[in-house]
């Protein structure tokens, strides 16, 4: 299956995690790619990289947050070493799963091309699930996947000042 969890609100990602975790409880292999994402303390790594489950993590991006579009040479080569990371791993068949965390962002920030990433995602080994998460899918994504939820913000504590929570966002 092609699934997509997008939308403006909290929880693109989780659930993403979440589906990692049902699959490991399969017996499933799973890959994680974090486009934009490049902080090693937060706590879904943390726990997870400390476990002895068949999951691989790679992050490709850099330690700082995204505050806006302006996006420098560094953040498109991590990008598209992320996307040339998937294509290898979709062709070694070593994975039952892989979540491309925030990879719909990557295309919205110009980071990497919709054609490029439409174009491996079709080409994916048919028993192959991919879980592809970010605000803003684009239709021609949307399009080819299996299922797509939107995740709607209706009350986010960021807009009280609340800053990111220990155990919450990260």
């Amino acid at each position: 299956m092609v699934i997509i969890h997008t939308g403006d609100g909290k929880g693109k990602t989780t659930a993403a995690l979440g589906l990692v975790l049902r699959a490991l409880g399969q017996g499933f292999k799973v890959l994680v790619l974090q486009f934009m994402k490049g902080r090693a303390n937060i706590g879904e790594i943390k726990v997870l990289n400390d476990t002895h489950l068949p999951l691989d993590i790679k992050q490709f991006g850099r330690a700082v947050f995204f505050k806006s579009r302006a996006c420098e040479p560094i953040d498109i080569y991590l990008a598209t070493k992320g996307l040339a990371a998937l294509r290898e791993a979709m062709s070694g068949g070593r994975y039952d799963m892989i979540v491309l965390d925030e990879i719909i962002m990557a295309v919205d920030l110009g980071l990497l091309q919709l054609d490029e990433v439409k174009e491996t995602i079709i080409h994916k080994p048919p028993e192959l699930h991919i879980i592809l998460t970010g605000r803003n899918a684009p239709a021609e994504l949307v399009e080819i996947a299996d299922l797509v939820t939107e995740m709607r913000e209706i009350k986010h504590h960021f807009n009280q000042g609340v800053a990111a929570q220990k155990g919450i966002e990260y």
